[in-house]
């Protein structure tokens, strides 16, 4: 068997399908060419090939037009049902409707960005997608397989590491402050180190932000006095509100925890490294409509500056 003869002996083409179709829809070779943005004569030889696979004339000019054959009544049905179930196929992961759309984003973040980005997050979706969820879930072990897998979203915040097999993209930067009660019985109008030395301190001892924080102290020779030790930052604005101890965090949870408490800013008077807060999302899910949006919604609102 030839080449031809096999192609001829294979499965319909797409387009093949689209013309038949057309053709009874329009019963015009000529209107079908043009609704296929193809010229008369290469319909009729797609045409031709068509009735040679299907072993019928399928369609018999008349002076009414192309008129369908008892054969082709037969075949349109399950014609149009290929079409649309190919057209389904194809729009199914490229379109993403927020104002419909009915799922749960699931979001790796710190209890920093609980505070700072989620509630501003929170509001921005719900604005433009009433029928969406969102989870917020801890960076931890669970957080690279639950992305690699889909059962996560994105994540957000510092993840050193989190590179091979994934995307990443830049939002703000963070540098470093320190917080205390706004009557504060020895602070003054300055914050000097050996200000900072002296005071009593309380110590957020989680995520990556700790150790760029406890390296910097130990490289540069500082002993700070931890009275109070916190796995995160609940409870912090209350405590030094009523305390005099000094906590040092970065600038954006830092403000937001002083805007909400009536919390006294300090500029940090110890050499901490900066770093940047980035959104990272598997390489599986880089061309997924929905994960796409979302992450066109943080980069909206969060990048260059968070509030």
């Amino acid at each position: 068997m030839s080449e031809t003869d096999n192609a001829d002996a294979g499965l319909l083409d797409i387009k093949l399908l689209r013309l038949l179709d057309l053709l009874y829809t329009t019963r015009s070779v000529t209107r079908a060419a043009e609704q296929l943005g193809q010229s008369q004569p290469t319909v009729s030889i797609w045409l031709a090939r068509l009735r040679k696979q299907l072993g019928d004339p399928l369609f018999v000019r008349t002076p009414e037009g192309m008129q369908p054959t008892p054969r082709t009544d037969a075949l349109i049905a399950t014609a149009r049902e290929v079409l649309e179930g190919l057209r389904r196929l194809s729009e199914s992961e490229s379109r993403f409707d927020p104002a419909t759309a009915r799922r749960e984003f699931r979001i790796f973040m710190t209890d920093a960005s609980h505070v700072t980005l989620l509630p501003r997050l929170f509001s921005h979706v719900r604005a433009l997608a009433p029928q969406v969820r969102l989870e917020a879930a801890s960076i931890d072990a669970r957080m690279v397989p639950a992305l690699q897998s889909g059962e996560g979203d994105l994540a957000l915040g510092l993840v050193p590491g989190l590179e091979a097999g994934f995307y990443l993209q830049t939002l703000f930067g963070q540098d470093w402050v320190c917080l205390c009660n706004a009557r504060h019985p020895r602070i003054g109008a300055t914050f000097t180190l050996g200000d900072y030395v002296a005071e009593a301190h309380i110590g957020i001892v989680s995520g990556t932000g700790y150790q760029l924080l406890d390296g910097a102290l130990k490289s540069q020779g500082i002993a700070r006095r931890v009275l109070l030790e916190l796995p995160g930052f609940l409870g912090l604005a209350a405590i030094l509100s009523t305390s005099d101890l000094v906590a040092t965090l970065p600038r954006q949870i830092g403000e937001t925890l002083a805007r909400a408490a009536g919390l006294r800013v300090l500029e940090c008077p110890v050499a901490i490294p900066s770093f940047t807060v980035k959104q990272y999302w598997h390489a599986r899910y880089h061309h997924d409509a929905a994960n796409r949006w979302l992450r066109g919604i943080c980069a909206e609102l969060f990048l260059q500056g968070a509030p």
